[in-house]
């Protein structure tokens, strides 16, 4: 007897170690992180304070309300492959020389040659290679669409040599066979399940999520209100009901993902990002355009830790996203990060957000932008080019409809000015008072110290970056705005 319990007292210090060390790595287990990124979407949804789909939004209401939302959120790029090139490194695009849409690209299939590639600068890592060296699984189910020279598989762990060849970039991420479907649980893929993962899942918000929409609550194109600089036709009043469509259309795809998360036993140690990568593909006043509908977008962070039914109203950019990621996976934070960890007790909200555009596709325009707390600025670099010059959608009725009735003299004055006409050098807009934008402030004298400031502001943040799209397009900042 006095054996047995020897041995057992020998084992009790043994036993008291296992069990200290399996609680110490559960209090260290690392959280999963998962962006929820939707494509091209506006944030008309309840939780925003938007009417009309006020309890439409149920599923993104309440991971709002069980987390932290964001009301001024802002894209570094009207358009896809530039902000996702700023967001998967946390550094703004015209910085590193992605800043022009779908550059560093070849034919589908095929490595781009070198002469043509765009290299980040040395040194510089993308956000889920930071987090794999941090010790993560990383996937991306959806389109990469980065303007850089990559290696894929040196990103992501789903995938072999046969599915990614070496240097193939951008968007060949939306259809290659090695990606699962939401429901087939991405995070699955890894061999160890006890290991941390960091993934990107992508849903189609404004470009197709108005296809998912519940049944009976599918919004017709006489019940919502056109702004008014939309003419009043057929096709602008679809195009609009199409947006606030795939609002609730993304509810529905949203549900899919945490129901996914729920049954595979992830979503307790899960923290989700929701945002979107633009604003509406809706029109030329939106997406590819630096004004508030092109550049704001939704944002939501939710999971252990993150305060719940916190509304923060500082000016945020997605930047922020990248660092906090980084953060949150105890992973190295380079100092070239524009952004900062958004939960950081001493997260101090900048003065200005910028965003930039440049050349879309075929349609040649740089544009850059300022927006304070109060205030949007924007400088067109490019004013004779009108908003209606050459450009992907022209094929589109809400274009043919509109040149169509320009020509046939049913556009009131502004919107004929607006869309056909010289663009002003710059643009100031009071955001609270003129929510769509259509009084421009910089003409005004009593707002001349306003536009000086931002004036000030973009200019010395254009010194800072080292716009890449002033170098590429030989366009000098002119003298009018050097101070």
């Amino acid at each position: 007897m006095k054996s047995v319990l020897f041995k057992l007292f020998l084992l009790l210090p043994l036993c008291l170690c296992f069990a200290s060390c399996q609680d110490t790595k559960q209090q260290i287990k690392k959280p999963n992180i998962l962006w929820i990124v939707a494509e091209d979407l506006s944030p008309y949804m309840g939780c925003y304070g938007d009417s009309i789909n006020e309890g439409h939004t149920p599923v993104i209401d309440k991971l709002a309300a069980s987390g932290t939302l964001f009301t001024k959120a802002y894209a570094p790029a009207p358009v896809c492959s530039p902000c996702r090139s700023a967001f998967i490194t946390g550094v703004s695009q015209i910085k590193t020389g992605t800043n022009h849409h779908r550059s560093s690209r070849t034919t589908d299939g095929e490595v781009v040659p070198e002469a043509l590639r765009i290299n980040l600068p040395n040194g510089m890592k993308t956000i889920p290679q930071l987090m794999k060296d941090a010790g993560y699984f990383t996937f991306n189910s959806g389109k990469d669409d980065y303007n850089f020279h990559y290696n894929r598989l040196d990103l992501y762990d789903v995938g072999s040599e046969d599915d990614y060849k070496p240097g193939m970039n951008g968007w060949q991420g939306n259809h290659a066979k090695a990606m699962m479907s939401v429901t087939e649980g991405v995070w699955s893929a890894r061999k160890d399940k006890d290991q941390a993962w960091f993934g990107q899942v992508q849903i189609m918000g404004g470009k197709a999520d108005y296809k998912y929409v519940r049944e009976g609550e599918r919004l017709a194109p006489d019940e919502v209100p056109l702004p008014p600089y939309f003419p009043n036709i057929p096709s602008q009043r679809k195009a609009w009901a199409d947006h606030y469509n795939a609002n609730r259309g993304s509810d529905v795809r949203i549900e899919s993902i945490l129901k996914q998360l729920e049954l595979d036993g992830e979503m307790e140690n899960t923290i989700i990002f929701f945002f979107s990568d633009h604003g509406s593909p809706t029109s030329l006043h939106h997406k590819q355009f630096c004004y508030e509908d092109g550049m704001h977008v939704p944002l939501i962070i939710k999971g252990k830790g993150i305060e719940a039914g916190v509304i923060r109203d500082e000016l945020v950019s997605l930047l922020d996203v990248s660092a906090t990621t980084l953060a949150l996976g105890g992973a190295e934070m380079p100092a070239y990060l524009d952004g900062q960890n958004l939960l950081d007790k001493n997260f101090k909200s900048p003065e200005y957000i910028f965003g930039a555009r440049d050349r879309c596709d075929f349609t040649i325009d740089r544009i850059r932008t300022a927006r304070s707390e109060k205030y949007r600025y924007i400088r067109n670099f490019f004013p004779e080019r009108p908003l209606m010059q050459p450009g992907y959608r022209d094929l589109k009725p809400i274009v043919t409809d509109l040149k169509n009735a320009y020509k046939n003299g049913e556009l009131t004055p502004y919107q004929e000015k607006f869309w056909f006409g010289v663009r002003p050098e710059e643009e100031l807009y009071d955001i609270a008072a003129d929510p769509f934008e259509m009084h421009n402030l910089a003409l005004d004298s009593a707002y001349q110290d306003v536009l000086k400031q931002h004036r000030i502001a973009l200019n010395n943040w254009l010194k800072e970056c080292g716009d890449n799209g002033d170098q590429e397009n030989a366009v000098q900042l002119k003298a009018t705005y050097d101070l």
